[in-house]
């Protein structure tokens, strides 16, 4: 499996928000990608908008409810059409089988163009090992494994970069002349990797969508050279998790309406590629083998849990990465893993060790803003809270992650609450001891543990002039005098 750093959460989100060029990096979140969705919703109209995310939503929960079924079909129409289908129950399992794949097809250099799930499993460092040599194809993947670092976004892996650090990245590494334009960089990338492309005997893909009642492996790109990994070495892996697989093409046609949309804001992408199985005799190209291997992982964990389940629905669009005011702040890395941002928080406690995770389901506002942005509805914020009972009121005999001092302030809380006098009191004494530090209706910089810790990074709202019930003692006096 891919390096794990998620306990070092709280210290990288640190680092990153001190960080000028990432602050330049994340703003182009909110007003590039986010803001060309909003956009191409508008084209449609919300209602129309509405009426295919619950249309995917439900072809969704339909296929998780009855999901070994759907896997059943798909392995024997891959099967049908000269494939072969692969289980793997976890990362270990899925990097055997493409070793032993390599080694019994002496394969000696291998394309790859974007999948999420082979960065899950570490695959690059697992062919490396065995002497392959792996070039990424997606121009985003390519950066970032020359810089040797990790994706920090679904969609834009290399979205933390800036032009002027590409081409000093492509100066060290390429050995050419340094050149800032962006499309003199693409060039350079396109002509390094077509001859990577003839001389490759493995192409490795992820999937967006598996087609159950075909058997096909479907790719959304911007970029043809995914195209070219499927289609151009002797051999094509597919590998990616269980929970992809749609019913079937009508299916497929909902999805492809809203990922686009949804992650960049696209009517559609430039390449939708459908594959299914190997070259037949009637092709003029294509794979002399096709593999599928299909990822558990983690995910029939989450399958058997009802309360997290419906992770299970996410396409892998970015929308809730884009909309987020953490991952705003703080980026991909910070994350720890493969999968950032909310949707990110959920997956990866459950993929990976929840303990080690801990921080990641608090990392968050819970402002609601990634749910209204899910192209299929999946409600994160729930699955965040219900991720936090988990670490604080465990179920399974594992420690709490609560520490004494919380234990202490919630069951204080929880006292307060139940006696309205004593917050009425508390209420009037909190307002006189604000005054000295209130400026422009916040309270910042209070001396005073742990208020210091708290407004040392972030302002606190001043306590209001009216409490609520005086609010409405008040209403209440209004509208019977108004009515007689």
């Amino acid at each position: 499996m891919a390096d794990i750093k998620t306990k070092s959460f709280v210290t990288a989100s640190k680092s990153s928000i001190k960080d000028p060029q990432l602050r330049q990096a994340l703003e182009k979140v909110g007003t590039g990608f986010d803001g060309a969705r909003r956009e191409a919703i508008e084209e449609i109209s919300e209602e129309k908008w509405e009426e295919w995310r619950l249309k995917a939503r439900e072809i969704k929960e339909h296929t998780i409810d009855n999901l070994d079924y759907y896997l059943d079909m798909l392995y024997t129409n891959v099967t049908n059409a000269g494939g072969y289908v692969h289980f793997a129950h976890d990362d270990n399992e899925a990097n055997a089988i493409v070793s032993q794949l390599v080694e019994e097809n002496n394969v000696k250099i291998a394309t790859k163009s974007k999948s999420m799930v082979s960065e899950e499993l570490g695959l690059n460092h697992v062919l490396e090992k065995l002497g392959v040599e792996v070039y990424e194809t997606d121009l985003g993947e390519y950066i970032i494994q020359l810089a040797e670092e990790t994706p920090s976004h679904l969609v834009a892996p290399a979205l933390h970069k800036t032009k002027e650090q590409v081409a000093s990245l492509f100066q060290e590494k390429l050995g050419i002349p340094y050149d800032e334009d962006i499309e003199s960089m693409a060039r350079t990338a396109r002509e390094v990797l077509r001859d990577k492309f003839l001389k490759a005997d493995l192409g490795i893909s992820g999937a967006n969508f598996l087609v159950a009642e075909t058997g096909s492996l479907v790719i959304i790109t911007n970029e043809g050279n995914g195209r070219l990994c499927t289609s151009a070495p002797r051999i094509h892996i597919g590998i990616t998790g269980m929970e992809k697989v749609i019913p079937s093409l009508e299916d497929l046609s909902t999805f492809l309406r809203l990922l686009p949309r949804s992650a960049t804001g696209q009517r559609l992408t430039s390449y939708v590629s459908i594959v299914t199985g190997p070259r037949r005799i009637t092709d003029e190209d294509g794979p002399e083998q096709f593999h599928l291997i299909i990822v558990d992982n983690g995910r029939s964990k989450m399958l058997a849990d009802p309360k997290l389940r419906e992770a299970l629905y996410c396409i892998r669009c970015g929308a809730c990465l884009n909309i987020c005011p953490v991952y705003q702040k703080v980026g991909g890395h910070a994350y720890g893993w493969v999968y950032p941002g909310p949707i990110g928080s959920i997956v990866t406690p459950n993929l990976t060790v929840l303990q080690n995770a801990k921080d990641l389901p608090f990392a968050s506002s819970l402002c609601g803003a990634c749910r209204e942005a899910c192209p299929v509805k999946i409600n994160i914020p729930r699955m965040l809270l219900n991720l936090r009972e988990q670490l604080v009121q465990p179920s399974d005999g594992s420690k709490s992650t609560s520490t004494f001092s919380e234990n202490i302030a919630a069951k204080s809380y929880t006292s307060l609450m139940k006696h309205p006098s004593m917050v009425k009191l508390g209420n009037i004494m909190l307002k006189g001891l604000q005054k000295p530090f209130v400026r422009d209706g916040v309270v910042s910089s209070v001396p005073i543990p742990p208020l210091s810790i708290w407004t040392r990074s972030r302002d606190l709202p001043k306590l209001p002039d009216k409490t609520f019930h005086q609010i409405w003692e008040n209403n209440l006096k209004d509208n019977q005098d108004t009515n007689g």
